[in-house]
């Protein structure tokens, strides 16, 4: 079965990439801060806890090697500790017990000795046995901890403690703690709010931190609100960023810079096409203009009308030629890709384009198999029509237009050269502006007056075929156009 995120669910992913970035950075520091100071709190603590029991330990054991020396040494007054006044069921000093105790007395540790019945016999202080419990059994307490250090609590008092056996009797060493418990309260409080103090510490240095790495960022911010068409050429100042941003301020002043290009190129194109569908909607509106303001003869008319034929033809090619161009630009679908045959078509177009070479004493030499290729069939007869009918127009007469075809560094690419003299030579860089809408250069146009768009529908069919066209002057005199066609790989 499929997982199916809830309304709720998808409302918190949003939200959560709404937060502003400074706030997302501080919160997430923050919970890896108090994880850390957490993991820090609980392992002083930790090691102060043991440093304690470590200590508790040494004296306990201290204190029972003293008693079982003092012990052994004094065994003919052992018989003076079992002394108890039976009337009265109190525990009575005994004699020398002040002298076996006052090694360990310095800690404040207190004793309990006991027969091996459990029967209590005599207390180190002596008021010690006056705060045991009712139900104090040392017998059960020697049964449970074995030669093992323990906590108990007497009289509301905290003690560490350790029952030492020898063969008479059994001694309770008890060391108080409470100070110790004490210290660790106070310690633990100090500690966590150094901890609480350096947590905000951290996140504030890591917040202005944030504020302060990305304030660069409102330059770039501030540059974006002010684009407009009067402002295109302003650019960041790459050096002035910091290193991590450096990229982002060349893609933006790259941006910037396409953004110029294009626009220049769609104001350079909107302008053309009104010059170029001004002179002739200015042309057919003067005729008729001319022809209404009187009486004609019928042939007047007629020939008026052949007049407005031509020029509403020539409107309508401009127009099928934007057209084509806008088409171009948007790509190519893949319904419109079809394996095209190009030595097929171009064998189609030499031939049609035999009969108008012939009139300048042209001939055609065709070189190579040309293959075939992925692409719009009309498309591509279109690009190689504009080529060829280019190359009869301004080659010189009784020259050779060859079309030649050679291996591109891909196999899967197709390279296509065809190569004319020219009849008035042109410079690199003149030939490189023929690929710009409606340029008319003054050398090209005494012998074939288009509209300025041939070469121009040429690079954009190319670039919709995801390849390239390209113009080479050799020589100073030949005219050399390469055309780079290669599949066209869609994502849809």
């Amino acid at each position: 079965m499929l997982n199916k995120t809830s309304p709720n669910e998808i409302k918190a992913k949003s939200d959560h990439r709404r937060w502003p970035l400074l706030w997302r950075t501080i919160f997430l520091l923050t919970i890896f801060v108090v994880i850390s100071q957490t993991v820090i709190y609980l392992w002083v603590q930790r090691s102060v806890n043991g440093h304690f029991e470590q200590m508790d330990s040494e004296i306990l054991t201290h204190a029972a090697f003293n008693l079982r020396k003092r012990v052994n040494q004094l065994d003919e007054e052992t018989a003076l500790l079992t002394s108890l006044d039976s009337s009265t069921s109190q525990i009575s000093a005994p004699i020398g017990a002040d002298h076996v105790y006052s090694s360990w007395l310095d800690y404040d540790i207190k004793t309990l000795v006991a027969d091996k019945n459990g029967r209590l016999l005599s207390s180190a202080p002596s008021d010690f046995a006056n705060e045991l419990p009712t139900d104090f059994n040392l017998l059960s307490l020697w049964q449970n901890n074995r030669k093992q250090q323990f906590a108990i609590e007497i009289d509301h008092k905290n003690y560490r403690a350790v029952i030492v056996q020898d063969n008479q009797t059994l001694a309770l060493i008890a060391l108080p703690i409470d100070v110790h418990h004490q210290y660790l309260l106070q310690f633990n409080r100090q500690l966590s709010m150094i901890l609480l103090a350096i947590t905000l510490l951290l996140v504030s240095v890591a917040a202005f931190s944030v504020y302060w790495g990305f304030a660069p960022l409102a330059t770039i911010v501030q540059k974006m609100k002010g684009i407009n068409p009067e402002k295109l050429d302003e650019r960041i100042i790459v050096n002035d960023m910091p290193r991590e941003l450096r990229p982002l301020a060349e893609s933006y002043n790259l941006m910037m810079s396409k953004l110029e290009s294009n626009f220049e190129s769609l104001s350079r194109f909107s302008n053309n096409i009104a010059h170029e569908l001004r002179t002739p909607l200015a042309t057919v509106s003067t005729q008729s203009q001319v022809m209404l303001s009187r009486p004609r003869q019928i042939n007047d008319y007629v020939e008026q009308l052949h007049h407005q034929h031509d020029t509403l033809a020539q409107l309508s090619s401009l127009i099928n030629n934007m057209l084509l161009l806008a088409k171009t630009q948007k790509g190519l679908g893949n319904s419109q890709l079809k394996l095209v045959d190009i030595e097929l078509l171009m064998t189609k177009l030499i031939d049609y384009f035999e009969l108008i070479a012939e009139e300048r004493n042209l001939t055609f030499e065709k070189v190579g198999e040309f293959g075939a290729v992925l692409g719009d069939e009309g498309l591509l007869q279109r690009l190689f029509a504009n080529l060829i009918s280019n190359a009869i127009y301004y080659a010189e007469s009784e020259s050779i237009i060859t079309i030649e075809t050679a291996s591109a560094h891909t196999t899967s690419a197709l390279k296509i050269t065809i190569t004319n003299k020219m009849v008035k030579p042109l410079t690199q860089i003149e030939a490189n502006q023929l690929f710009e809408r409606f340029h008319r250069h003054h050398k090209t146009t005494t012998m074939h007056a288009g509209s300025g768009l041939g070469l121009s529908i040429v690079q954009a069919i190319a670039r919709a075929h995801n390849g390239k066209v390209s113009i080479t002057i050799k020589e100073d005199v030949y005219f050399q156009v390469e055309v780079l066609l290669s599949p066209v790989q869609n994502d849809s």
